[in-house]
């Protein structure tokens, strides 16, 4: 059995970089720690067997030379195909149960959160918005590109087959139910000044059923549980 290597050595790493980053000083030491963070990340991920809790947010990007083997989920919505069997079983059982989830939104590229990032800016703008607040205002509700779980192919958007429940019905039985099948609400309402984004009732991000439940039963966000 390999062995994962020790937490500790892994923040020595940390350290070793922050030190560094104190000696230059100045923007070119906030370059260089912003570049040494980067190799950093992307090496603990690589030696990392936990590849369902890699952390992507607004102060963690995708780690460089990121790839994903894509299945498609359902017409034209791809996830990564680690993850399909276990969305596949939650969807099966809350239909079980009478509720009736579809995919709104799954992996995304580069290119397709450009767009939807500029889309939110233009709308906040045709609102009335300067544009410096109308970009800080989208950042509320998307991510920057390669800051997105999206890209990850690891997060889904679920909302209602209207024609049978109601967002309402199926927000409320993921909540209770997703953590059995490996997904966590990203995004919780309680948790905003941690996770820097608004609460999301429709975003699950798949984590694993042990940190799942782990997360559920200490009510946990994802910086949380891995920082």
């Amino acid at each position: 059995m390999r062995r994962r290597k020790p937490k500790f050595k892994r923040r020595v790493k940390l350290i070793l970089i922050l030190v560094l980053v104190f000696m230059v000083g100045g923007k070119a030491g906030e370059s260089i720690g912003a570049k040494a963070y980067d190799i950093y990340h992307l090496l603990t991920w690589k030696q990392s067997e936990e590849w369902e809790l890699i952390l992507v947010n607004d102060k963690h990007p995708l780690p460089e030379r990121y790839t994903v083997n894509l299945v498609e989920a359902e017409p034209g919505k791809y996830v990564d195909e680690r993850i399909y069997e276990y969305l596949n079983e939650m969807f099966v059982a809350a239909r079980e149960d009478g509720i009736y989830p579809v995919i709104r939104d799954a992996y995304r590229s580069n290119d397709e959160q450009k767009r939807i990032m500029k889309n939110k800016v233009e709308s906040y703008k045709n609102e009335g918005y300067p544009e410096f607040l109308a970009r800080r205002s989208a950042k509320d509700w998307v991510a920057e590109p390669g800051k997105s779980e999206h890209q990850l192919g690891l997060a889904v958007d679920i909302n209602a087959d209207k024609t049978l429940c109601t967002n309402e019905n199926v927000y409320a039985w993921l909540a209770e139910n997703a953590h059995q099948y490996g997904f966590i609400l990203r995004y919780p309402k309680d948790k905003e000044d941690i996770t820097n984004t608004a609460y999301e009732p429709w975003h699950y991000r798949f984590v694993g059923t042990e940190a799942a439940s782990k997360m559920y039963e200490k009510n946990l966000c994802l910086e949380e549980y891995v920082e």
